[in-house]
């Protein structure tokens, strides 16, 4: 494992599938098992992404508990307030202590049309109510084929820092959509390789020293069969978890990805 400043991060994305008795329960089990694993937290940030209606319960729950465990919501709102039905401003999402936000979700673009202009002004939404986006960035099977590799999501990065300076604290997450629950990962070369011209982008648009330490990540089919390969990488600081996060023991085991990728 190539060591950096940067705290990795796993983030498991629970999409649309857990209420909130569900996500309370999947919490407390969670942090057990990491506890009993000795899990270092400060060594590796493990996040949950629950839908809207479990926040409040998920907070509650590592609030009083005091869990290490911190969570984010899967979208957040370009909007601050008004007449925006159905929208979460990133005003309601600070005050339930949430840190950070999904935003530009591969599901986001494809199923909901979220240009990267939507992107842009959500990301710059989230930033200014103190929230974390974790801006995503991905191509899909034919952009591959006609583009190659990175053009595309290095174009989809550029246009999400539009509205954004330096100092800042954002999270960059690359999903191949080819790879997303196909059960056929990226290569970890593959993810080294878009994540290292993620990077150079932040670099050119924010400065070295932003993307020096801001963390990307890779998702698309992680397992704890193969986080370790990732995570070996010099510019994969972590891992976007889809389905494989709905799986506590799962989710444990790529989380505690330490334990498997030697120094």
């Amino acid at each position: 494992m190539v060591v950096s400043n940067r705290v990795p991060l796993i983030a498991g994305n629970w999409k649309m599938n857990l209420d909130h008795l569900q996500s309370i329960a999947f919490v407390q089990k969670l942090a057990w098992t990491l506890k009993d694993a000795n899990h270092d937290f400060a060594g590796a940030e493990v996040a949950v992404f629950p839908p809207f209606t479990d926040l409040r319960s998920v907070q509650t729950l590592i609030s009083a508990d005091k869990l290490e465990l911190v969570f984010g919501a899967q979208d957040v709102s370009q909007y601050d307030s008004g007449a925006y039905t159905g929208e979460i401003s990133g005003a309601f999402l600070k005050a339930l202590d949430a840190s950070y936000a999904i935003i530009g979700h591969s599901e986001r673009r494809t199923m909901h049309g979220e240009g990267d202009d939507v992107v842009a002004a959500k990301s710059a939404a989230a930033i200014k109510h103190g929230i974390v986006p974790v801006i995503c960035v991905g191509e899909t099977a034919d952009d591959l084929d006609t583009h190659g590799p990175s053009a595309v999501p290095v174009a989809q990065l550029r246009a999400a820092l539009a509205g954004i300076s330096a100092p800042v604290d954002i999270v960059v997450a690359y999903e191949p959509v080819w790879a997303i629950g196909s059960g056929q990962a990226a290569t970890p070369e593959q993810a080294e390789q878009v994540c290292a011209a993620l990077r150079a982008v932040l670099a050119e648009v924010l400065g070295q020293d932003v993307a020096d330490a801001t963390r990307i990540l890779y998702g698309g089919s992680v397992k704890s069969g193969n986080i370790a390969g990732f995570m070996r990488q010099p510019n994969v600081d972590g891992a976007l978890v889809g389905g494989a996060s709905l799986d506590v023991a799962e989710f444990a085991a790529i989380s505690r990805f330490q334990k498997h990728v030697g120094v």
